[in-house]
């Protein structure tokens, strides 16, 4: 057999059967049916000595996979993310555009989130999960949960609308100055207030604004299609457009840049930013 992965357990609050610590440690093993069949099939070791299902850890153990001769082999997804925050219950990264949060692609933020961040000490750790949604072309920051408890609760923050969201991007034509947009989406309400921090006059569009968004819902879209109904659509969208007003080649110029919400272990008030992409500075 062949040594493909070592992991030093870190000093735990308290034990933990190693089948649940185990979720999501290996790259190769994203599930715990996988670490099930790794167990039955003596390839895993801790401290040098056959893993079982009734075993607790507690910490500083040497934990070793092995590959056997004609085991399959797995694909390992190399994805370098941003992480901006990070705790032990949750992390805040920064996803490019042109890349899915989730899905059955390979390719995704959720695929990748393993291998670039820490994982939990707490009893109740689990795969990485994002709790929210970002568009495939939507660069910025995404939230992450590592335990299932911190999922949970960020999801009923999320419910709640008690997680604030700062989204920017560059509209196309004249715009008020400050406004807000009630038109409803996909048949549900959705609101949305908006905020023109720059303008610039452009010979191709007229004029082209860095614009600041706080939406106070979520549908799917949302903002796209907010300021595509008051004809001032998000520079790059191809899917809500004016004619002759598209831009090809640089992407959608939409960013989710600000993220606030209250910490829902630490209680600690959490404000983090990312600056916007360059394309936007090249711009204003």
């Amino acid at each position: 057999m062949q040594l493909t992965e070592t992991h030093i357990v870190p000093i735990l609050e308290k034990p933990i059967r190693f089948q649940e610590y185990a979720v999501g440690l290996f790259n190769t093993i994203p599930t715990k049916s996988g670490i099930k069949k790794a167990i039955k099939k003596e390839l895993i070791l801790i401290d040098g000595v056959l893993a079982t299902t009734s075993k607790y850890i507690s910490g500083r153990e040497k934990i070793e996979l092995f590959q056997s001769e004609n085991s399959s082999t797995f694909e390992r997804l190399k994805l370098d993310l941003e992480v901006v925050f990070e705790d032990d219950y949750l992390a805040i990264i920064y996803k490019p555009a042109g890349i899915l949060v989730s899905g059955n692609k390979f390719v995704t933020i959720a695929n990748g989130l393993a291998q670039n961040l820490t994982k939990s000490n707490q009893s109740d750790a689990v795969k990485p999960q994002p709790i929210h949604r970002l568009d495939y072309p939507t660069s910025g920051l995404l939230l992450i949960g590592k335990t299932s408890s911190s999922i949970n609760r960020l999801s009923k923050l999320f419910e709640n609308k008690e997680i604030k969201k700062t989204y920017f991007a560059i509209t196309i034509g004249v715009m008020n100055t400050k406004g807000i947009i009630n038109s409803p989406v996909d048949e549900k309400n959705a609101h949305t207030e908006y905020s023109v921090l720059n303008s610039v006059i452009s010979e191709r569009f007229e004029f082209l604004n860095l614009v600041q968004l706080k939406p106070k819902t979520g549908r799917k879209h949302q903002l796209r299609k907010h300021l595509f109904s008051i004809e001032n659509p998000i520079l790059g969208d191809k899917e809500y457009f004016l004619e002759n007003k598209i831009l090809n080649g640089k992407g959608l110029f939409l960013h989710a840049g600000i993220l606030e919400f209250v910490h829902p272990f630490t209680k600690e008030n959490i404000s983090i930013s990312k600056e916007l992409p360059k394309k936007f500075t090249k711009i204003f």
